[in-house]
């Protein structure tokens, strides 16, 4: 173990950071993403100091195998776009950059400082950038180079002790993200932390701050969650902590009044936990649901399926998952039940207008007939004004000859 040190505006010598060598943190280089390492190492070849940082990290330490491995540096995002031609600078308050690998995207950050609080995009140094981090245990630096973790927050002692504990001020760390409340349980729930009663306090009392969050951001937490491994343990917890409510509104009614739901619900979760494959994470938020309110025996036409899949979108509110990922659960539900849909389209777009869906959902969520296109011209009327289903012709300008020249 060795410290690193910094100097204060005196000039003494303060301790900064605890550095722990390969021997001690016991990371499995094998684990870590080779591309990770490639962009980390182009940018120290270019003279920018970057590390492997967060939940990446932390998972390492775990001996879990990470999915998404985040980056930190001392480059600006244009200076990491021009080492990198495979990349593209998003955001425009907070911009960072996305390295592409080919299905693979790195997020490539800049550290920040603390000049203007907690939520500040002005760019800074490590000691600033680390203390922006939510929790100890996501705020480690990994240096796959020199394979060290360089610890400004006692990360790795919390992380041995199994114990969650902030880094921004209990009072602030919600108020400026309410989502963290989310990431705060089912980081406890999926590691086995603990959550110190203080904290469990103050997310029971700033949960509804859950309700300003958009519908895209709530979708992204739970999306992840339900395709975790962990994912009946995180929304049992978030159910017991007050905040599943923010995230599923109808199903934690049903969670509270109805102890054959809640079982089942539960079991669902854990049975689909980390399967790959389309539509199947999702099944198990909806497929208890239907199995409640859906008459099988009498589903027959066509109209019966565009029902009960518009009744699955009203129940998973605010949750708003993709239309072609919400059709594929509800079918392997419907297959469950022996019932088999051709492989027919349900939202198609009209080839000549371009215009919105032909079946779509209508104002009070009932699904709207298929309209039929509009009718053709009569002969000879083609490309009169007006006419039901065509286009005014265009008359063509003629150009002008260019004057002889000498007149």
């Amino acid at each position: 173990m060795r410290i690193r040190y910094g100097k204060e505006q005196n000039g003494k010598l303060i301790r900064k950071a605890v550095v722990y060598t390969r021997d001690e943190h016991r990371i499995d280089f094998t684990g870590v993403d080779r591309d990770a390492v490639f962009i980390t190492s182009r940018l120290g070849a270019n003279g920018y100091e970057s590390y492997i940082v967060g939940g990446a990290v932390r998972d390492l330490i775990l001996g879990k195998r990470p999915k998404d491995f985040d980056i930190v540096t001392g480059a600006t995002p244009a200076q990491i776009k021009r080492i990198f031609r495979n990349s593209r600078i998003i955001g425009r308050r907070f911009r960072l950059v996305h390295v592409f690998f080919g299905p693979k995207i790195f997020e490539v950050s800049t550290f920040r400082s603390l000049k203007d609080g907690h939520t500040s995009n002005t760019y800074g140094t490590i000691e600033e950038d680390v203390q922006r981090r939510d929790f100890s245990f996501n705020a480690l630096f990994y240096d796959p180079g020199k394979q060290v973790v360089v610890d400004y927050v006692n990360g790795m002692a919390d992380i041995k002790k199994r114990i969650l504990r902030p880094i921004i001020p209990v009072e602030l760390i919600f108020k400026d993200d309410p989502v963290r409340m989310i990431r705060a349980v089912k980081y406890a729930a999926a590691g086995g932390f603990k959550i110190p009663w203080l904290l469990q306090r103050r997310i029971k009392k700033e949960a509804p701050l859950l309700k300003e969050i958009s519908a895209s951001r709530l979708t992204e937490e739970l999306s992840k969650i339900i395709r975790s491994p962990y994912a009946a343990r995180i929304v049992e917890a978030l159910e017991d902590a007050g905040l599943y409510g923010y995230l599923q509104k109808e199903a934690s009614a049903l969670l509270k009044t109805d102890a054959g739901f809640r079982s089942k619900y539960f079991r669902s979760l854990a049975d689909s936990s980390g399967e790959p494959g389309e539509g199947k994470a999702l099944a198990a938020l909806i497929q208890d649901y239907l199995e409640l309110k859906t008459p099988w025996q009498e589903l027959k036409q066509w109209e019966d399926y565009q029902a009960v899949f518009f009744d699955a979108r009203r129940f998973l509110l605010p949750m708003n998952p993709p239309r072609l990922e919400l059709d594929r659960s509800i079918r392997r539900i419907f297959a469950a039940h022996g019932i088999e849909l051709k492989k027919k389209a349900l939202f198609e777009r009209d080839r000549r207008t371009g215009e919105g869906s032909r079946r779509s959902r209508g104002k009070e969520g009932s699904p709207v007939k298929e309209q039929a296109p509009p009718a053709a011209a009569p002969a000879g009327q083609a490309g009169v004004p007006g006419q039901a289903g065509t286009r005014p012709l265009r008359r063509r300008r003629r150009q002008k000859s260019p004057a002889p020249r000498g007149l």
